[in-house]
């Protein structure tokens, strides 16, 4: 399990490398924005508790890097950090938390003082508790307001939506020989929302 993990994690730095240095390639500066903010919704340890569990949310940390690549278009990497507690039998507490690794694109709509944007992004999440760690894929999207006072500082405002694939599977039906088969897919997903608040910081 720790092998695939470890291999899951190589490929998307990989990835996120290779995205970052084509886009450098192709335009010039960068952002980077670290924020915090707060998170909702049901997670991982719900299912395998299968009881809520931190129902009032939690507060996040992380960091986005948008690097352009067209007019209004940027490859975005973000990471955010969950760190909570759950209850469990006996003192103390159980710690947990909670981190996605994502890349994909944000969409400027203007290019003024003023300008809302939508992404969207693919990656992994990560949920680890004491002695313990999962990896699954996640998908995002999102959007929100970048105000810029100055040129090179300015404030982000997000909101996110994160939906986790914890678990796929596929069944065949009505299956005949030489003839393709009625296929029936389930996946049991979770979902969180973030809103988070961050100063951007643009370099030429």
């Amino acid at each position: 399990m720790r092998a695939a993990h470890r291999s899951s994690t190589t490929a998307l730095v990989a990835a996120v490398t290779l995205a970052l240095w084509r886009a450098s390639g192709a335009a010039q500066g960068f952002e980077v924005t670290p924020f915090g903010g707060y998170r909702f919704g049901g997670d991982f340890f719900e299912l395998l508790a299968a009881r809520p569990l931190d129902a009032d949310g939690a507060p996040t940390l992380g960091l986005a890097v948008d690097v352009p690549f067209s007019a209004g278009g940027q490859i975005e990497v973000v990471f955010t950090h969950e760190q909570a507690s759950f209850p469990r039998p006996g003192p103390p507490s159980g710690a947990s938390s909670v981190d996605h690794w994502l890349i994909g694109g944000l969409q400027e709509l203007s290019n003024g003082r003023t300008r809302p944007f939508l992404t969207g992004l693919l990656g992994l999440t990560r949920y680890a508790t004491e002695g313990d760690s999962e990896m699954r894929f996640a998908v995002s999207i999102g959007g929100g307001v970048k105000l810029f006072p100055q040129s090179r500082v300015g404030l982000r405002l997000d909101g996110r939506a994160f939906t986790t694939i914890i678990d796929a599977s596929t069944h065949g039906y009505a299956c005949a020989p030489g003839r393709p088969c009625l296929l029936a897919f389930h996946a049991a997903l979770v979902w969180q929302a973030e809103f988070t608040t961050g100063v951007v910081f643009r370099f030429p």
